[in-house]
């Protein structure tokens, strides 16, 4: 059993520089490197000056659309992983499927859309709570809601960031900024329009297992056919 004695010498040797048979340095593995806190390399809002084409101004515009849309998308993207997770009925193994395809698309879109912050000079927002500040995407509660409530409620985030992109994209090509406004139209866009398509078909009022009678018109009023004529 070791001493108090030991036990002080083995504290105090921590961090030390110490060395091998072979007579090479190397640092106890024992350091603490952990606790460390320091300037930030670049404060969130302040724009880097990168060499590409663009003026300050057009970056700087740019990067807070881009991060507007990437909160909403972050807020999207676990919106479909809770949904994934919680969903149930009589449609669960289809969107249960479905909910996490759309969850790795949105993970693409959320790096594609941070790298192109960077890529302009910006800081890209990231941490769950500055997402929850900024999103315009409704909190959704802890509790598992109903299919209809899941589809309304990505329906209805899909469309505030499909709106935000459109904008983005008029700005960004009457700035000249080819690049974001390209990723906007070219995945954001696309992307999002396709998941409303796919989300939308799912709150469809139709029936599952009798067919309703074909009606025709007669008048202004809507007949069942084969049942004879109603009087106008």
């Amino acid at each position: 059993m070791p001493t108090k004695r030991t036990m002080q010498q083995a504290k105090g040797n921590r961090g030390q520089r110490t060395t091998d048979n072979g007579g090479r340095g190397f640092d106890s593995l024992e350091a603490n490197l952990t606790g460390q806190r320091g300037r930030p390399t670049q404060p969130y809002g302040r724009i880097r000056n990168l060499p590409i084409g663009l003026s300050e101004r057009v970056r700087a515009a740019s990067i807070n659309s881009l991060n507007q849309i990437l909160a909403d998308t972050i807020m999207v993207r676990e919106l479909y992983k809770k949904n994934h997770w919680q969903v149930t009925g009589p449609t669960f193994y289809a969107l249960h499927l479905l909910f996490d395809k759309h969850y790795n698309e949105q993970v693409v879109l959320a790096d594609t859309l941070a790298e192109r912050v960077q890529i302009l000079g910006g800081v890209s927002v990231a941490a769950p709570h500055d997402v929850v500040q900024l999103t315009k995407v409704e909190r959704p509660p802890r509790d598992a809601e109903e299919v209809p409530v899941q589809l309304s409620r990505l329906l209805e985030a899909h469309e505030i960031i499909l709106e935000t992109a459109h904008q983005a994209v008029r700005r960004a090509t009457d700035d000249g900024d080819d690049g974001t406004a390209d990723l906007l139209i070219g995945q954001v866009i696309r992307t999002h329009e396709m998941q409303v398509w796919f989300v939308g078909a799912h709150l469809s009022d139709v029936p599952l297992l009798h067919a309703e009678q074909p009606t025709e018109m007669v008048g202004e009023r809507m007949a069942p056919r084969g049942r004879g004529r109603v009087e106008a």
